[in-house]
């Protein structure tokens, strides 16, 4: 093998290298080269931490780090073994992951033997780690090397260096788990899961705007999306404007546009979002809601049926307005309150489930359900847009 200097692996076309590289199920590491110190063959983050702290440090608050949470653990324990693999292919894709939770839960087809020292007894709890991206055949991969930093290929590097590839630094890497194949699950003729494909139609794509570029800033292994309110603000711009009407009334109308966002908002159909519009005024600064809308692809908790898709394609708008309540106030404060619920899909498929007579859990599944139901509420959070000021009928 080629390292990054060369032109063997390396200068492959990138949907070459993620063919490969993301051919699933991933196959078992296998043994590593005799030379490798216990660190260097360990497929641990916490082995990774040693020379990349920060890249662990953000790892570690990121979603990537919590895929194998109390979420898909009670379920893991309730459906059937090959149902359950197919949701580890992105949520712990490392056959060594697969292996342990194989032998956690005492499927018939787990292994027998005791995993090997390179695999620490935890791995499979730990969600996407590092090596689920960054390690084949105990070789490392990774993106080319940024100025002043090492080549792949310079003598004395850690675990034989690491072969470098362009498919890091674009959006199609991200497609394995973020892009379902075109007879995928769908519904309405949709796919559950399309957000490449809402990328390659939008501005953002054409723009050269990749997937890394908004969530994996200046390299961050952070990956942070709707459950953050830094990342909803750089996704979404409101304006407010004021027209003044018969009688002394004013109306009041808010836009509400995807400008960040290089997919639609949300991409996924796990999260809701309502968009409020609201004034604030009056002798006792009364709150009133003008006008609202839920920007959301809602369905049933199975996901057999989609009841509505109301999410902003990016550049599309939601727009609101209303009146302001004729209460004699002149001194108002209009905002868009953004309520963001990140988990509601998930919000109510756990509740259904545990308020369900018919499903018949033990006394552990349903323990780690209920804290699964409220991690997920835990996720909610609000913020505002397009704050502005109306004194005596004229917008600040």
């Amino acid at each position: 093998m080629v390292s990054s200097h060369g032109q063997g692996r390396s200068a492959e076309g990138v949907d070459a290298f993620l063919e490969r590289h993301w051919s699933k199920p991933l196959p078992p590491q296998g043994a590593p080269p005799d030379h490798f110190s216990p660190r260097e063959a360990s497929l641990s983050p916490q082995s990774c931490a040693e020379c990349h702290a920060e890249q662990h440090r953000d790892w570690s608050g990121s979603l990537h780090s919590r895929t194998m949470d109390k979420g898909i653990l009670w379920q893991a324990r309730v459906l059937p073994s090959d149902q359950v693999k197919r949701c580890l292919d992105c949520h712990a894709p490392l056959a060594e992951q697969k292996a342990l939770l194989a032998q956690s839960l005492g499927w018939p087809e787990a292994p027998q033997d005791p995993p090997p020292e390179y695999v620490s007894p935890d791995l499979h709890r730990q969600g996407l780690v590092c090596a689920a991206c960054h390690v084949r055949a105990h070789q490392r991969f990774g993106p080319p090397p940024g100025p002043g930093r090492p080549a792949g290929d310079t003598p004395g590097l850690p675990h034989d260096g690491f072969v470098a590839s362009a498919a890091f630094a674009d959006s199609r890497f991200c497609a394995s788990c973020h892009q379902f194949p075109e007879d995928g699950p769908a519904l309405n003729g949709k796919l559950l899961e399309n957000t490449l494909n809402e990328w390659r139609a939008s501005r953002h794509a054409r723009e050269g705007r990749q997937c890394q570029t908004c969530h994996m800033p200046d390299r961050r292994h952070e990956w942070k999306g709707i459950h953050d309110p830094g990342m909803v603000r750089q996704a979404l711009s409101a304006g407010i404007r004021t027209e003044a009407e018969a009688a002394g009334r004013v109306r009041v109308r808010a836009e509400i546009r995807n400008t960040g966002a290089g997919h639609y908002f949300p991409t996924y159909l796990v999260p809701r979002v309502r968009l409020q519009l609201v004034a604030e005024g009056g002798a006792g600064g009364e709150r009133h809601v003008l006008d609202e809308a839920i920007v959301s692809r809602e369905t049933d908790i199975w996901l057999s049926e989609e009841y509505s898709d109301t999410r902003l394609a990016p550049d599309a708008a939601q727009k609101l307005e209303g009146l302001l309540p004729e209460i004699g106030s002149t001194e108002w404060r209009l905002y868009v309150q953004v309520d963001v619920a990140p988990k509601e899909h998930y919000e109510r498929m756990f509740a259904g489930v545990l308020n369900d007579s018919e499903v018949k859990l033990d006394r552990e599944t349903r323990t780690i359900l209920a804290a699964a139901l409220a991690e997920a509420r835990n996720t909610r959070y609000v913020l505002r847009l397009g704050e502005r000021a109306l004194t005596h009928g004229i917008a600040n």
